[in-house]
């Protein structure tokens, strides 16, 4: 589509203006210090990009860039590190026998490969399922962190379907970043691992001058997981002000959009797109009642709307894969098009605003599909 046919298209969009009023418990404190112990830990950058303000109409926009994290490109390591620790202790604590325990899980990509880098670093075992659509150079990413790898011909529920079964032997665990009912205990622990991500930002905006925090945060989002955490860090705190929190999905996996729209948690079918980490088509179960109450709006944007943004922040400097430049691309669509002056006021955005932009992959973390040209 071009940019003149997006001037006059309304993206699918949903907007609850009551979000900012709502309130929920913090995330654990001592996550943080967790994250901080790591060898090789360190906050990735928070880099301002004055140019995107001029576009947006805003006085500041920032992009917390996690295409370096923990050594991996993307923001997973800090949930799948924190849940790895805290299931290692807990059998440990229950007694378990001292030999490995085979970790396994479902993955697009970012989260299978922190998983398995994680197993590697602890001397357990990983066995990781990935759906179709997952490109070859990610798959071979996660053999490269010596786990083994099933390829399912199915989409991305599938293969989280297929995990769950398999780590039903013995001395397997599974490290699932999507909850349902009676398996909700681990993906908390992934959720709680994110918000160090939001307890940089804090330390960051603040080294700006910007105490108050930021008046927007984009995120992306596919089971929900990290949007929960998103929603947990600035909902979590009973006095200061709330920003307004953004969800951003691609149009062939809109299931936290549909279900805001419906009231409801539903699933819906997806189909290929080049932000294979988000092509989920369930929330997950522990993170609906947080996007329900908590966020203020969400959108869903276009491989093509994905690819514009991607090319558009890595000329600033900022390397985004498709999944990483939704965030972008999603403000993008809900500030142009028809109905744009409506859906900026949902988000309450005006001349003064700080915006955040969550870009959760470098670029080389989620390579396009072997069907889809490179762009």
């Amino acid at each position: 589509m071009s940019d003149n046919a997006s001037c006059f298209r309304t993206p699918p969009w949903f907007a609850r203006p009551e979000a900012r009023a709502w309130r929920c418990a913090p995330a654990p404190a001592e996550v943080r210090a967790f994250h901080s112990s790591l060898t090789d830990y360190a906050p990735t950058p928070l880099t301002e990009l004055p140019s995107l303000a001029a576009e947006f109409g805003v006085v500041r926009v920032f992009v917390k860039d996690e295409s370096c994290r923990l050594g991996l490109p993307a923001f997973k390591a800090l949930g799948a590190s924190w849940a790895v620790h805290r299931t290692l202790a807990e059998r440990a604590a229950n007694g378990a026998g001292p030999g490995p325990v085979t970790l396994v899980t479902a993955t697009d990509g970012n989260h299978g490969r922190a998983v398995a880098r994680m197993a590697h670093r602890l001397g357990q075992d990983a066995h990781v399922f990935v759906p179709r659509g997952v490109h070859p150079h990610a798959v071979a990413a996660i053999v490269a962190e010596q786990a083994k790898v099933t390829e399912v011909p199915g989409p991305y529920d599938e293969a989280v379907r297929r995990a769950a079964e398999a780590a039903a032997a013995p001395d397997t665990v599974l490290v699932q970043d999507t909850a349902w009912q009676g398996y909700e205990r681990i993906p908390g622990w992934i959720v709680e691992g994110y918000s160090s991500l939001c307890a940089e930002i804090d330390e960051q905006l603040a080294a700006e001058g910007i105490v108050e925090g930021p008046g927007l945060v984009a995120v992306p989002v596919g089971v929900g997981s990290l949007a929960q955490a998103v929603v947990t860090h600035y909902r979590g705190h009973p006095s200061g002000r709330a920003p307004a929190l953004l969800s951003v999905e691609p149009e062939a996996a809109p299931c936290v959009l549909e279900s805001l729209t419906r009231g409801e948690p539903v699933s819906v079918t997806t189909s290929e797109t080049t932000m294979a980490g988000l092509n989920c088509g369930t929330p997950s179960s522990i993170a609906w009642p947080h996007l329900r109450d908590g966020l203020d709006a969400a959108v869903a944007v276009t491989d093509a709307d994905s690819a514009r943004a991607a090319t558009d922040l890595a000329a600033l400097g900022v390397s985004s894969g498709p999944c990483g430049a939704a965030s972008l691309a999603g403000l993008r669509a809900a500030l142009t098009g028809a109905g744009a002056a409506e859906r900026r006021t949902a988000l309450d955005l005006g001349p003064a605003s700080v915006v955040v932009l969550l870009s959760t992959e470098g670029a080389a973390a989620n390579p396009t599909s072997p069907n889809e040209p490179s762009r």
